[in-house]
């Protein structure tokens, strides 16, 4: 795992082996044993709006008291409330239960992270008050940003906050609210962006904690006023939220919600990445079984032969694999490098590593959104028919993973970040620490260097289009896929220098290698539409004018 050398340094007790196999373990029997046969029966009786109030499946409470029970939820908490250990273990066990039930970990991801965001900046008494019981799975949280007419636009956000006494009220809407209401906690905590000055755009906006509950028992002026449907994670109910006057607690800042509100959001994008992963895994899981004993083809004059020796199939296969063990490798290279960022003794270093986890945590996002869409519909194909039915569970996990793109900001919107931000408006630190980390690897390996020498050659063009910035964004997608090309070649590159020869490493290891073979020619074409320019939309006028007619 890259970068474990230099955690163990800083963090020896963090990195015990027969401990993390042992945690690993144990998060595996929970996902085959409890979760995994949720999946099919939150995807057909999912949670309900009744009188008001949104209703969970009975089994669904059943899972989540066992969940909480094992102290699930406290695994990366600093002590005492949590036991410390590190993200990537966390990731680990993460990528099982999504494997298991993406829908059902939809609420253990907010919840975790917002007792995690509390704790840092809440006053005294209300982090005392809230992270103990978040942590215990008693209440729950959410996060609440999107609003029907400001979704990714933030500062569009119309919710207002109002001084009330020493305290805050909070009215307005938001939407696409994860578990915004359920009957799994007592209390639920809406970690919410609000409007509290009349200073536009996101320095009008604050952070603030709003119970479902005020702290007398009474409602607090907060309700769930629908439940979408939706495509699929039909057990995580979406919810449009209302807020009427509701009482509120101001963290942090006034007028840096944002900012507030960013810890949060880097824990919960880096949550993506086995989330995406757990679902690709299971996907990729049920294709290979399938392929080993589906038997069709072959000579006329002899039994058909399994459909995993045909050639199509297993370059499906090696793709699958391949998207898999990568992506996997590359959130915990993140995950790594973010706990290096607050345990290096360094300050140099420590603002080395949290440059380059910045940078890999839209690679991680994206990355593992993607590997789950593409390998559930490329299970689907080499299941064929029978893989576009419900007798197996791959189009379920298509229907889930389709969303995941979407949240925690689409690719269109990861794509124009880093463009204008890592690489214009913060002068390429985190892409040079990237660069740097790849090129010490790249040593002797023919393909990772050409693939890193075409994202350069790219960089050093759109750095100079600053001035013509839509020419440059015609080609965002096309350098946001570049450099996930590139980081999942690094990865592969590690890998096949470093894999063992037991079994498992040695599948892994032919999961790399396939994707180094392909490494090259796929960064050559990415570059190319990367430069290609924005003449090519020109087109669009055209779409518009014909459809109003």
């Amino acid at each position: 795992m890259p970068f474990r050398a230099d955690l163990a340094a800083a963090r020896p007790e963090a990195c015990d082996n027969e401990l993390w196999a042992g945690i690993v373990r144990e998060a595996a029997q929970f996902a085959e044993g409890v979760l995994d046969p949720l999946g099919h029966e939150l995807d057909r009786n999912g949670a309900r709006r009744i009188d008001g109030r949104v209703v969970t499946a009975p089994v669904h409470h059943a899972a989540w008291q066992q969940f909480r029970e094992l102290g699930w939820m406290t695994m990366v908490a600093r002590e005492p409330v949590g036991q410390g250990l590190p993200l990537a273990l966390l990731g680990a066990c993460e990528e099982l239960f999504n494997r298991a039930s993406a829908a059902f970990y939809m609420l253990p991801t907010a919840t975790r992270t917002a007792a995690t965001l509390i704790d840092q900046i809440a006053p005294g008494p209300v982090r005392d008050d809230w992270v103990p019981r978040l942590l215990a799975g008693e209440w729950a949280a959410t996060i609440c940003i999107s609003e029907p007419d400001a979704g990714s636009d933030v500062g569009r956000i119309r919710t207002q906050a109002r001084r009330d006494g020493d305290g805050w009220t909070v009215t307005g809407e938001k939407c696409w609210i994860s578990f915004g209401d359920h009957d799994l906690a007592a209390r639920i905590g809406h970690m919410a962006l609000a409007r509290s000055n009349t200073t536009p755009g996101v320095k009008g906006l604050s952070l603030f904690l709003i119970p479902s509950i005020r702290d007398d028992g009474v409602p607090n002026g907060v309700s769930a006023r629908r439940i979408e449907e939706k495509l699929g994670l039909h057990g995580s109910p979406t919810c449009q939220m209302g807020f009427d006057g509701a009482e509120a607690i101001l963290l942090g800042e006034e007028g840096r919600g944002l900012q507030s509100l960013f810890p949060m959001m880097l824990q919960m994008r880096l949550a993506c990445g086995p989330q995406g992963t757990g679902v690709a895994t299971a996907a990729y899981a049920t294709a290979l079984a399938y392929a080993q004993d589906r038997r069709q083809g072959g000579t006329a004059d002899a039994a058909p032969v399994p459909i995993a020796t045909h050639v199509d199939v297993q370059r499906q296969l090696l793709d699958m694999a391949a998207s898999v063990e990568l992506n996997r490798a590359l959130h915990l290279t993140a995950a790594n490098a973010l706990d290096l960022a607050e345990a290096a003794a360094d300050p140099g270093r420590r603002a080395h590593w949290m440059e380059l986890a910045q940078f890999l945590l839209p690679l991680v996002k994206d990355g593992g959104a993607w590997a789950a869409c593409d390998v559930a519909s490329k299970a689907i194909q080499v299941l064929g028919g029978a893989g576009y039915t419900q007798a197996w569970p791959v189009e379920r996990h298509l229907r889930d993973a389709r969303v995941f793109p979407i949240f925690e900001g689409t690719s269109g919107i990861q794509a124009i970040d880093l463009l204008h931000r890592r690489l214009w408006r913060e002068g390429t630190p985190g892409l040079s620490a990237f660069v740097a980390a790849v090129r010490a690897d790249a040593l002797g390996n023919a393909a990772l260097t050409g693939a890193l020498d075409q994202l350069e050659a790219v960089v050093r063009v759109m750095k100079d289009w600053k001035s013509s910035p839509r020419r440059a964004e015609a080609g965002a997608s096309a350098l946001l896929d570049l450099c996930k090309a590139v980081a999942l070649g690094w990865m592969a590159a590690r890998i096949v220098a470093r894999a063992g020869t037991d079994p498992v490493s040695l599948g892994i290891r032919a999961a790399a290698a396939y994707c180094l073979a392909e490494l090259e020619p796929r960064c050559v074409c990415l570059a190319q539409l990367a430069l290609l320019g924005e003449e090519r939309l020109d087109g669009v006028a055209a779409l518009t004018t014909s459809s109003a007619r």
